[in-house]
């Protein structure tokens, strides 16, 4: 009698964890998901250019290109100033102490600021760059260097990027699918068309 009784009970409760209740929170789920919208943004051409650069040097910021533009804009900071300055620090993020720091923002010794992400990075970099340099009077990489790093030769390398990536810049050709090409080519199925009546 007690197997019957621990089996009726064993029926029970799982009965009474009852389907609708895991239906009402899958509907929550979705319901969560086709809330979310994503924000189409076209890709501002100097992040194209910028992610064809860090390209060449097989750099993670080349993801980022937008990112960079962006903090760049929103701080009014030269958009060639991080990421050359990631060129320096970090040959372009690739050699950093962790945490996606590739600007040394806070480097000393055994000591670095660690960031949640690149865009957590850039951001708080150019940030950085306006109040703590740029709006205190230190407007280019010469003028920044003694007190960013204390290599004397930091100036003189954050500006033969960022004279490269201009040079770079103007040398650029955008084969990108901007579509701009679409009424050059032939319409191809126009063309078959006339080819079967023939």
């Amino acid at each position: 009698m007690t197997k019957f009784k621990f089996l009726a009970f064993f029926i029970l409760t799982l009965l009474s964890l009852s389907p609708t209740k895991i239906v009402v929170a899958e509907k929550l789920v979705e319901e969560k998901e086709v809330n979310r919208q994503v924000e189409a943004k076209r890709m501002d051409n100097r992040a194209k250019i910028l992610a064809q650069y860090l390209a060449k040097f097989n750099s993670p910021l080349q993801y980022h290109a937008q990112d960079l533009i962006d903090a760049a804009d929103a701080y009014r900071v030269d958009w060639k100033l991080i990421p050359s300055i990631a060129g320096v620090e970090s040959t372009f993020g690739k050699h950093i102490p962790g945490g996606f720091n590739a600007w040394g923002w806070g480097v000393y010794g055994t000591q670095a600021i660690y960031f949640d992400s690149w865009k957590d990075g850039i951001f708080t970099l150019a940030k950085g760059l306006r109040e703590g340099y740029l709006d205190k009077g230190l407007k280019d990489p010469y003028a920044m260097n003694r007190i960013y790093a204390a290599s004397p030769s930091w100036g003189k390398n954050v500006t033969f990027f960022m004279q490269d990536l201009e040079k770079f810049a103007s040398e650029f050709v955008d084969n990108d699918s901007d579509f701009s090409s679409l009424g050059k080519t032939p319409n191809i199925a126009a063309v078959s068309g006339q080819l079967t009546l023939r």
